[in-house]
C-alpha cells in the first residue's frame, strides 16, 4: 500500500470546501429539478397507487447505486415510510443473488430483469425500472418484457433520458433528472423515491 506525504496532503480547509461544493452543487440541482420533475413525479405515484388498490403490485429493477434504490424502495413499500400503514406489495428484482446468476449464465446479463418480469409480471402491475444514464440495456429489455405482460412502467433516469425514451409507451411515465454529474442524478433519484412514497401514504391513509 502507497504510503501518502503528508507534505502533498491537501489541508482541512481546501477539503472542508470541496465538502460544501457538493453540497452546494446537491442543492442546486434539487432547485432546478423541483419545478419540472414535480408533474412527473405526481403522474407515477398515480400509476403506483392504482396498481396497489386493484390489487396489483409494483416490480423495481436497477443496476449498482440504482439497484440499491430499487431496494431502498422496495423496503420502504413492504414495511413503511414514515407512518404506519400495512405493508405494500413491491418486489425489488436486484436481490436475488441465484436467480440473477443464473440468468445472466444461461442466457444473457441484459435479461436478468426481463424474465423476471416475464414470470412475475401481471396486467395492472407498474415496473419502475432506475437507470442513471437510461442506457442500461437490463432495465430497457424490462420494460420491453413489461409491456409484453401489460405492466405499466415508469423510468427513473437522468441526463437526456438515454435509449430507454425510445422504448417507453404513452401510457408510461418518465422522470428524468437532467445534469451531467451521476453523484447528483442519483440524489436526486433518493429524493423522487422518498416523495413517491409520501404520495402513495397520502392518498391512501390521508393527510398526516
Amino acid at each position: 500500500m502507497a504510503k501518502s506525504n503528508p507534505q502533498s496532503a491537501p489541508d482541512t480547509n481546501t477539503l472542508i470546501t470541496r465538502v460544501k461544493n457538493n453540497f452546494q452543487e446537491s442543492l442546486l440541482t434539487v432547485r432546478n429539478c423541483m419545478d419540472p420533475l414535480a408533474p412527473s413525479i405526481t403522474a407515477a405515484a398515480a400509476l403506483m397507487i392504482q396498481a396497489l388498490l386493484s390489487d396489483r403490485k409494483i416490480l423495481v429493477c436497477g443496476n449498482g447505486g440504482s439497484a440499491a434504490d430499487a431496494q431502498h424502495f422496495s423496503a420502504e413499500l413492504l414495511n413503511r415510510f414514515e407512518r404506519e400503514r400495512p405493508g405494500l406489495p413491491c418486489i425489488s428484482l436486484t436481490t436475488d443473488t441465484s436467480t440473477l446468476t443464473s440468468i445472466a449464465n444461461d442466457y444473457n446479463f441484459d435479461d436478468i430483469f426481463a424474465k423476471q418480469v416475464r414470470a412475475l409480471g401481471q396486467a395492472g402491475d407498474v415496473l419502475l425500472g432506475i437507470t442513471t444514464s437510461g442506457n442500461s440495456r437490463n432495465v430497457i429489455r424490462a420494460v420491453e418484457a413489461a409491456h409484453e405482460r401489460g405492466v405499466l412502467c415508469v423510468a427513473l433516469n437522468g441526463r437526456e433520458g438515454g435509449e430507454m425514451t425510445a422504448v417507453l409507451a404513452g401510457s408510461d411515465v418518465n422522470i428524468c433528472v437532467p445534469g451531467s454529474s451521476t453523484a447528483r442524478i442519483q440524489e436526486v433519484h433518493g429524493l423522487v423515491i422518498h416523495c413517491l412514497c409520501d404520495l402513495i401514504d397520502f392518498q391512501l391513509l390521508g393527510q398526516g
